[in-house]
């Protein structure tokens, strides 16, 4: 029973950490997968498979090595020099991510609750502070939340578009997208996404010592992902292309449903706002107390704090320039997480038993931390 409550966790965890707010407002989906027609389905089921390859071969190896951050774990895909160099441009996009979905938490409380826009900020990051006071156990706590609630979202959408006659256009929707385009854009995908969920994936692994957990909660986890992938597309399949014009498309068809779907998909948006901030925090965190010489719990709220002060300006158009980099970097990445072998050198031949799995210890990551 422990280690299925935990495979959930997991599970849960690495899809709340993939379907960030991006996602939920079909943003992302749209613009990777939709707008390529009849090459939608295929490519997500390709965009799945990576998932729940890549991201459990990720975790596995970063138990194995002992990884406390995602610093660690790319020191150890691309060696020392290389690996701190790519995980500082992470820290950096990351902190910039965060900082514009805090700005997107005010925005909510100010433009659909007529609240002002710094309590939206300012609850936000309080609610963040005391849940990060959990660790790694108040993060999975808040996915084990969220994401329950966003597949039942998705399924009421799902229901409600099988009743529009439009519905089968996921089948055959034309497209003036090249072919090549449309299999590079699944491929980016899973890579960008995965390259900024290694931040709370790598830190979840190394404090999970059920190997079984691990594997079957990336498993289902990526499995997760692509249902929701699938879900999404064929709602917009549906309402394709007068749904183009929509900022938040996923949201045009949630307001479509009744004032009760309206708040509960307004909720949702908050919850993974506030979930992603949460598990990014975290994963910054982690990197950041292995070389700072300061109190690790006067790190997180001065990563709160640096954030709220990005939030009050215009950080995204600095934002949009690093995206494409931080894009074609994640690309390497993959490339060298599909490289890198699951079972690195063992340290001796000694062999630990974990709920029947048997795996060799191996020589953790070295780690450069300041007292």
């Amino acid at each position: 029973m422990k280690t299925k409550v935990r495979t959930l966790q997991i599970a849960f965890t690495y899809i709340g950490t993939i379907v960030g707010a991006g996602f939920a407002t079909g943003q992302e989906i749209l613009q990777f997968f939709t707008q390529y027609g009849r090459w939608a389905m295929l490519t997500i089921l390709l965009s799945t498979m990576l998932f729940m390859w890549l991201g459990t071969k990720m975790m596995i190896i970063a138990q194995r090595i002992e990884a406390e951050s995602y610093e660690d774990f790319n020191r150890h895909l691309f060696g020392e020099y290389a690996g701190s160099l790519i995980s500082l441009f992470t820290l950096l996009i990351l902190i910039g991510v965060n900082s514009i979905m805090l700005a997107g938490a005010g925005a909510i409380f100010e433009e659909h609750l007529g609240l002002h826009y710094q309590t939206g900020l300012l609850l936000t990051i309080v609610g963040s502070y005391f849940l990060l006071r959990r660790g790694i156990s108040g993060i999975m706590q808040i996915n084990s939340t969220v994401v329950p609630l966003m597949l039942t979202l998705s399924i009421i959408i799902v229901i409600n578009t099988l009743t529009i006659p439009e519905a089968g256009h996921f089948l055959w929707l034309d497209t003036d997208r090249s072919p090549l385009r449309a299999w590079l854009s699944p491929i980016l995908y899973t890579a960008f996404n995965l390259g900024m969920a290694q931040a709370v994936l790598v830190p979840l692994a190394r404090h999970t010592k059920d190997v079984r957990a691990l594997k079957w909660g990336g498993i289902l986890g990526g499995a997760g992902i692509g249902f929701m992938l699938l879900t999404a597309h064929f709602a917009m399949s549906a309402q394709m292309p007068g749904i183009l014009q929509f900022e938040i498309p996923m949201g045009s068809i949630a307001f479509q449903l009744g004032s009760i779907v309206q708040f509960v998909y307004l909720l949702l948006i908050f919850l993974e706002i506030f979930s992603t901030f949460v598990a990014d925090i975290y994963g910054v965190t982690a990197q950041l107390k292995q070389h700072l010489p300061i109190a690790p719990k006067l790190i997180t709220p001065g990563v709160m704090v640096i954030c709220y002060a990005l939030s009050q300006f215009g950080f995204s158009s600095l934002l949009s320039l690093f995206y494409p980099i931080f894009g074609g970097l994640s690309i390497v990445w993959v490339y060298k997480l599909i490289l890198s072998p699951v079972n690195p050198p063992p340290r001796n031949n000694n062999t630990s038993i974990n709920n029947g799995d048997v795996y060799l210890h191996t020589q953790p990551v070295t780690r450069i931390t300041r007292k």
